[in-house]
């Protein structure tokens, strides 16, 4: 694929971090726009002439860069993305992850060069499902604040692409892992616990499972999707499709470490409404990119331990 400028929006944060890498590697030149209230300037190597701290919020800053760049895609991150701060800020999460998607889009649509948009959506626009798998085609039914800024954000994406025509590609990212995490999951929780050295720790609700898929299998996903579409709007679950169970994550530490860890459920931890499942099925995804997951919950874990 010929180079791209490629604008990735909260590109500094903890996806970002994986995607633009995988990208730069490829060729593109790479732009990135971050307020770095979650991301780290450190975690990327753009040149500061191709970087802009500014919030999506924000568009006039946005609407000069973008004109300026002139991208070929946008790749749209900056959200509002951890359930607790987005369930303590409802208000806030919803005018980063709503009006901010409005003004990127609204932007790229008077932008001449742009030739494709990418939109991180989430596993949180599903409802509880205990029999199986998500799939795309299952109808919407977000349980917090910000399933329901995200799914807004997919119709957005729609009346978007139904007045551009502009290719539009929505990925509903499951349980992200790996290194750079900004948020207080449950693996970097984990692994903070582990690497201050204690052996007991403390973990709120032990029963639900995870879709845990590692960020550099999503970077590679999402370049291979960038390349191959080319037309019309979908929709693409992107997860590991396989379930953990918070005490197999556990487990899967204590491999690596070698010793026996022991959990206390700490009663401050535990969300009240959470749900059991969530397992993606990705045979969408892998059959439009022929891509599969590389990286094992064990590997991943290993290379954060390092």
């Amino acid at each position: 694929m010929p180079t791209k400028k490629i604008i990735v929006t909260g590109g500094a944060g903890f996806i970002g971090s994986a995607i633009i890498p995988e990208l730069q590697r490829h060729g593109h030149e790479i732009f990135v726009i971050d307020d770095l209230s979650f991301g780290n300037r450190k975690f990327i190597d753009v040149p500061d002439s191709h970087f802009l701290q500014a919030s999506i919020l924000d568009l006039p800053a946005i609407s000069t860069f973008i004109a300026d760049t002139q991208p070929h895609y946008v790749i749209h991150l900056a959200a509002a993305h951890f359930i607790p701060f987005c369930n303590e800020n409802p208000f806030l999460a919803s005018n980063i992850n709503i009006k901010g998607t409005m003004n990127v889009l609204d932007v790229a649509a008077q932008t001449p060069s742009i030739e494709k948009i990418f939109f991180a959506s989430t596993a949180a626009v599903y409802g509880i499902n205990n029999e199986g798998s998500h799939t795309e085609t299952e109808p919407p039914n977000p349980l917090d604040i910000y399933g329901m800024t995200k799914l807004t954000g997919e119709r957005l994406c729609n009346e978007f692409y139904l007045k551009t025509k502009i290719p539009t590609i929505i990925c509903r990212f499951f349980n992200a892992f790996g290194p750079n995490e900004t948020n207080p999951h449950l693996i970097p929780e984990i692994q903070n616990q582990i690497n201050n050295g204690n052996r007991t720790i403390n973990l709120g609700n032990l029963t639900p499972k995870r879709d845990f898929i590692h960020t550099h299998d999503m970077a590679r996903a999402a370049r291979l999707l960038l390349e191959k579409f080319d037309t019309g709007i979908e929709v693409f679950n992107l997860g590991q499709g396989i379930e953990y169970a918070v005490t197999e994550i556990v487990e899967a530490f204590e491999r690596q470490i070698n010793e026996k860890i022991t959990i206390v459920q700490d009663p401050t931890r535990i969300r009240k409404v959470e749900r059991q499942h969530l397992l993606a099925n990705n045979s969408k995804l892998k059959a439009y990119i022929n891509w599969q997951p590389e990286v094992t919950i064990d590997e991943g874990i290993k290379t954060l331990l390092k």
